[in-house]
């Protein structure tokens, strides 16, 4: 497959909002998500769609079966209707590409590849480069698991992800920060979320895990943070606490995005999981 023509060339050092579509209806609402953030930033928007080798493979094994989504039935899975079916979701990803973003001025351009997404994502990003997806592909619903693309990609991208659901934030509900009492110098965390925050118009609360009641040192590292920035937000220390206990205080906080590092415990405690599935609501990582 070939890629789109460019409008303009790319410049991959500006730091672009790199977008996946699979077709899927979390997908296209992530590129909407993507265009307004690139919209806001004056990015460059990078659409990729990926032909996944190893359905392909499947396709040619007599055996292999497709199962409806919602039907349950099975039929044959075909290479050659696999082919022309990814040959139509790739039309659909660039003409969703082009009215999401062409109206909007911005630089477009749709990259068509042929391997594993993970595999190829990697390849084009940059450390300065914003990742855009649904937090899963076709079977998303809400409170379903973290999909295989997205676990590897928040895990491996050089740069920051976002997972989008389907809820689109509210003025009233709160960007929420989470973070760990040793992580207190990672500003690109704290600073990803007061963009947020001023974008959408939203208070920020900032949660600190700690093992150290109150911490003081930790309240007053990220005040100086917050006065550096002319911002404001709430700070409450919490416990080390499992997923469920961090998502009770998420919904006490009436959160409407959260935000955290990829070097967070959440990850090493392998909660992360856990968390997607008790909250309907945009996920940034950041590295």
């Amino acid at each position: 497959m070939t890629d789109q023509p460019e409008s303009r060339p790319l410049n991959p050092s500006s730091g672009r909002v790199l977008v996946l579509l699979d077709g899927s209806r979390l997908s296209l609402l992530a590129l909407e998500a993507a265009a307004e953030i690139a919209a806001v930033r004056g990015a460059e928007v990078l659409g990729v769609f990926v032909e996944e080798v190893d359905v392909l493979r499947s396709a040619g094994y007599g055996f292999a079966r497709e199962v409806g989504a919602s039907s349950g039935a099975t039929r044959p899975l075909d290479s050659a209707m696999m082919e022309m079916r990814l040959r139509g979701l790739a039309d659909q990803a660039r003409r969703s590409l082009e009215q999401a973003v062409g109206g909007r001025g911005l630089r477009q351009a749709l990259k068509l590849c042929r391997g594993s997404v993970i595999h190829e994502v990697l390849g084009l990003a940059t450390p300065d480069d914003l990742v855009v997806m649904g937090r899963a592909g076709w079977s998303a619903m809400p409170g379903s698991r973290l999909g295989s693309t997205a676990r590897g990609l928040i895990r491996k991208a050089p740069g920051d992800v976002l997972l989008w659901t389907d809820l689109k934030p509210r003025q009233r509900n709160r960007v929420v920060v989470l973070l760990n009492d040793d992580q207190l110098e990672n500003h690109r965390t704290l600073s990803a979320a007061m963009e947020l925050a001023r974008r959408h118009r939203q208070p920020l609360t900032v949660l600190v895990r700690s093992e150290r009641a109150g911490n003081p040192d930790a309240v007053r590292a990220i005040e100086q943070q917050l006065a550096a920035h002319d911002a404001s937000a709430r700070i409450r220390v919490i416990p080390r606490a499992s997923a469920l206990q961090i998502a009770r205080l998420l919904r006490e906080e009436s959160a409407g995005q959260l935000v955290l590092s990829r070097q967070c415990s959440v990850f090493d405690e392998h909660d992360m999981d856990r968390l997607v599935v008790e909250l309907n609501l945009p996920i940034t990582v950041t590295s």
